[in-house]
């Protein structure tokens, strides 16, 4: 939409937003979308919008109503959207925590506690950087622009919703079959290992949910994150390996998940450090305007009676009340964990410092990219790298809590940055649909605050259910949680000394590769640029996850072929059957995502009490070929059915 464009509701049309209906669905649906985000983050360690679902929900919902309007729905997937994107805060951080011991299990006040400070801190960060991001410089923001053209196109809510519930369902069943059931093995894989030097390692996830996670982020995203897995396994683990030897007595398979866990991962650290510091560097001159513009915004007192409705965000004075009262509770929990009042004071300066410019780059990079393509996990780990130095130099090596101190920085951080990137992306939607701003930021912290409420209970839940990290004995199941885990290694490694920095130095040296090679791409004018924290999630990523979310790629990359070929007998309408072949493949695929995320969750239930993975199993296994075999019928489907919605509009 350009400046001079008008809003789809004028700004002198007053229509009913925020009722008491899309307060309640909103909520509910923040709850759901955001434990379903938990799940598939601490699976596969990517997380998705969940805007456009929401969106498709709500119309399908409040289409039940007699009155009901176009705003309603956009506050309502608002609230949503501002629930799962809390979750990914929350599951590359607070397991961490659990990971290195600091916590038994998840301390519900704690954790609802720095959640609420980071997502609400995220939401107040983004009111002065809305008008310069979005309406002075109108960036692109895609994710928004969607989901504005959804509701615009609210008519075809009740056969959306005829795609997500079927996706939701398909994937319910491969989950409960395989999960559940055990009629399955989730994992395709094998290894050879030749004379212990030369390795050679395939595997694949047999997720519905990785395949819609690839079809969703496109081939682009997905041939680049394949491409760091395979240099994590086709290349640093072999070469590794062939200079250090293979100990006996180790099959090939754990052989490679050894080396990797405990050297070849920290490529990924390096990577997204470097990552993490180019998106500062490169987007310097837009991240301080954007800063400047907030500032000024603050500093200056606006007549809102003056100001026009599509235009009013909330009032500067309550926003900076309401970051000081936020801090409070942060202060008083860094300080229940390190004792030390300067300290404790230090780390709430470093946190709100680093929140505000890391809400900035976040929201920034969301109207450039995209939210996929948001350096949240670049970030919080150059945060907690650094914060973990700043706190060795202060509390020396022997600090105890000194690597949960840093976590907790990196926690409210990363929750600030993840909910400032996606909201942006809401308050665009807004801007196109001609909503009130102040409305949307109400119900991003109504998002917030019901997500926090739950996601505590649900990390517990998954916990008991599965356990995180590498898969044991008493846990066959475990969610990997990959970002968590390479968070509390970062941590610990800094204050333990134990920090393989050869492989974080080659990592950096990998991610300043990768950044010339997109400068490059750049220079020429090519479309196919290469994000460096897409390969950096590749790199410290299992393989099976990678392969799996390339092979949803490919799916997206053939309907696109489809839609090339038969370009020419669309004529002028090749447009919009483009997007509803587009929109049909993503409500599938993200109903793919919620259906397994809700059962994974609810399987999580009678594994907890029985005190056992296998309580459901029907003793029969099928073996990969069945599940390989479900997988690929899955691919078929989504595109047929996106190939089928292009030819049919």
């Amino acid at each position: 939409m350009s400046k001079q464009e008008k809003p789809y509701i004028s700004a002198d049309t007053v229509l009913p937003e925020t009722t008491g209906k899309a307060l309640i669905l909103g909520a509910l649906l923040s709850i759901i979308l955001s434990a379903a985000n938990t799940y598939l983050g601490l699976f596969a360690g990517l997380t998705v919008s969940a805007s456009i679902p929401a969106a498709v929900i709500s119309m399908a919902v409040l289409r039940m109503f007699r009155e009901h309007n176009i705003l309603e729905n956009n506050i309502v997937q608002t609230s949503a959207s501002a629930g799962e994107s809390l979750a990914a805060g929350v599951i590359f951080t607070f397991p961490a925590l659990v990971l290195m011991g600091y916590w038994e299990e998840f301390n519900y006040l704690e954790t609802v506690l720095v959640a609420l400070c980071g997502g609400i801190l995220g939401v107040l960060f983004t009111v002065p950087l809305r008008s310069a991001l979005i309406v002075q410089q109108n960036l692109q923001f895609p994710e928004g622009v969607a989901t504005a053209e959804v509701l615009k196109s609210g008519e075809e809510g009740g056969k959306s919703i005829r795609f997500l519930a079927w996706g939701g369902l398909v994937g319910a069943l491969v989950k409960l079959s395989e999960s559940g059931l055990k009629l399955w093995s989730g994992v395709a894989e094998g290894a050879t290992l030749a004379g212990k030097k030369a390795y050679l390692y395939f595997g694949m996830n047999l997720s519905p949910a990785l395949i819609a996670v690839g079809y969703i982020v496109g081939i682009r995203i997905a041939a680049l994150v394949f491409i760091g897995g395979a240099i994590s396994w086709w290349i640093a683990i072999p070469a590794y390996i062939a200079i250090t030897g293979a100990p006996e007595g180790t099959g090939a398979v754990d052989l490679g998940y050894s080396v990797w866990s405990s050297q070849i991962r920290y490529l990924g650290v390096g990577a997204m450090v470097i990552g993490g510091l180019w998106a500062l560097l490169d987007l310097r001159s837009s991240i301080s305007y954007a800063v400047r513009s907030g500032i000024k915004a603050i500093r200056e007192k606006v007549d809102t009676s003056k100001v026009p409705r599509t235009e009013r965000d909330a009032p500067m004075s309550w926003v900076i009340v309401a970051i000081g009262v936020m801090i409070v509770p942060v202060f008083i929990i860094y300080l229940r964990m390190v004792a030390n009042v300067p300290i404790s004071a230090l780390m709430a300066i470093i946190m709100v410092i680093a929140g505000f410019l890391f809400s900035a780059v976040a929201g920034y990079m969301a109207g450039l990219v995209g939210s996929s393509n948001n350096p949240i996990s670049g970030v919080t780990i150059a945060t907690i790298l650094t914060s973990a130095l700043i706190l060795l130099a202060l509390m020396g090596s022997g600090a105890e809590r000194g690597p949960a101190a840093a976590i907790m920085i990196g926690a409210v951080v990363c929750c600030a940055a993840a909910i400032a990137g996606d909201n942006m992306q809401d308050l665009k939607a807004g801007n196109i649909l001609g909503a009130t701003p102040r409305k949307q930021q109400l119900m991003q912290m109504i998002g917030v605050v019901s997500a926090a409420l739950v996601l505590p209970l649900v990390l517990q839940l998954l916990l008991t259910g599965y356990g995180f990290g590498p898969a044991t004995e008493a846990h066959p199941d475990a969610l990997a949680a990959p970002q968590a885990t390479l968070m509390a290694s970062v941590a610990e490694g800094v204050f333990q000394g134990d920090l393989p920095w050869t492989m974080v130095y080659i990592g950096m040296a990998i991610g300043v590769l990768i950044i010339l090679a997109d400068q490059y791409q750049k220079n020429r004018g090519s479309d196919f640029r290469i994000p460096i924290l897409a390969v950096a999630v590749g790199l410290y990523l299992p393989f099976e996850l990678d392969s799996a979310i390339m092979l949803g790629g490919l799916v997206a990359w053939l309907v696109s072929r489809y839609q090339k070929q038969n370009k020419a007998s669309k004529g002028e309408g090749h447009e919009a059957a483009e997007k509803a072949s587009e929109r049909t493949g993503l409500l599938i695929a993200s109903g793919l995502i919620t259906g397994e995320a809700l059962i994974g969750i609810l399987l999580a239930i009678p594994v907890a009490v029985y005190g056992s993975s296998n309580v459901l199993s029907l003793g029969l296994n099928l073996g990969t070929i069945a599940g390989s075999a479900v997988i690929l019928a899955i691919c078929y489907w989504i595109y047929a059915q996106a190939s089928k919605a292009y030819k049919e509009s």
